[in-house]
């Protein structure tokens, strides 16, 4: 073998080990470290040769250079690092002793949050959930929930249809309430049944403050044997309760819904709260299940009965947490979002 293919690898050995004793601080260290075992380095070049050697020279080049860089690491090691926090890394390095970027983590939105909460309550009610599709029929959406087709409600300027052909159930809508969802399940389910159906819904409001053109919504359902108004008012006192703070109260005041027989709107008041100036804030709706809407679904309303419910999400947020408008939600301002996670994160 040609003793001119080798590196002098003991002759740079003894120059770094000696350059590097006399090194008098971190900055005169780090620069020893660049020069030697940088990417662009004395080692790194002598591998970079590899290829020009020939052949049958490569594996005892290949093992004097390993030597070496293990040689000049393990010096870097003991003396080296040593006062390496006031080291600057040259371009191209990378600087371990840098402290790292933090970068923000993500959280729930509170309308999220707002809505497990909800869900966990009636969980603990004993309720189950249940979907359907924001693409809705006619049928779904107003028919089987006693809605007539001269409702107001079915006005073109107040749905958003869809220019798709109609189908079996009449035509294509985005729903605008998750009550369809209760038709769906008492078409697949006959009592007892006892489920909420939380979902957006759609409707062409006016944007302002407290509207918008789509909105979060959880539907309740309960019907059975025996099931009557007191068994409602039982489960939103404790709702609310739970939602609210203890001392909440609530008041059922008559309505009119088409789907329900007899229908109230739900006032709650909630101690050291006023609504502008008022005890009382309407926040929901409900009423005991229309006999026609059992019948729909092949239900005897003679031997059941039943109760719906329904809640706004957004609403329910804004009274829990001082919101005083709607559109904050959807802004994505991350200054208003972080008010409303534990530990500030977005």
């Amino acid at each position: 073998m040609s003793q001119s293919s080798l590196p002098d690898a003991a002759g740079i050995r003894d120059r770094a080990l000696s350059e590097l004793s006399t090194a008098g601080d971190a900055a005169a260290r780090q620069v020893w470290r660049n020069r030697y075992l940088g990417r662009q380095g004395e080692v790194q070049k002598l591998l970079d040769g590899l290829k020009t050697v020939p052949a049958a020279d490569r594996p005892a080049y290949g093992k004097a250079v390993n030597e070496l860089r293990q040689a000049l690491e393990q010096a870097w090691e003991e003396k080296g690092g040593e006062g390496a926090g006031g080291a600057v890394a040259a371009p191209g390095e990378f600087d371990p002793t840098l402290p790292g970027r933090p970068y923000p983590s993500g959280a729930v939105h509170v309308l999220t949050q707002t809505l497990d909460r909800i869900v966990d309550i009636f969980h603990r009610l004993g309720f189950s959930l249940a979907d359907g599709p924001e693409m809705e029929t006619e049928h779904h959406n107003f028919d089987a929930l006693n809605t007539p087709a001269d409702h107001p409600a079915r006005d073109e300027a107040d749905t958003f249809y869809l220019d798709l052909p109609p189908g079996p159930h009449g035509r294509w809508l985005l729903r605008t309430q998750t009550s369809p969802v209760q038709i769906r399940v008492l078409e697949k389910r006959k009592p007892p049944v006892k489920v909420i159906a939380p979902g957006r819904c759609y409707r062409r409001d006016e944007v302002d403050a407290t509207h918008g053109l789509f909105f979060h919504q959880v539907e309740g359902l309960c019907v059975g044997e025996g099931i009557a108004l007191p068994h409602l008012k039982g489960v939103l006192e404790f709702f609310f309760a739970e939602l609210f703070g203890s001392g909440t109260k609530i008041r059922l005041r008559p309505h009119y819904f088409p789907f329900t027989e007899p229908s109230f709107e739900v006032d709650v008041s909630i101690p050291g709260r006023t609504f502008r100036g008022r005890e009382w804030l309407e926040i929901a709706g409900c009423g005991l299940v229309h006999p026609k809407v059992l019948r729909g679904v092949g239900i005897d309303p003679e031997k059941h009965t039943g109760y719906a419910f329904g809640l706004g999400v957004e609403r329910i947020a804004m009274v829990r947490h001082n919101i005083p408008d709607l559109r904050m939600f959807y802004e994505n301002d991350v200054r208003f979002l972080k008010q409303f996670t534990y530990d500030g994160a977005v």
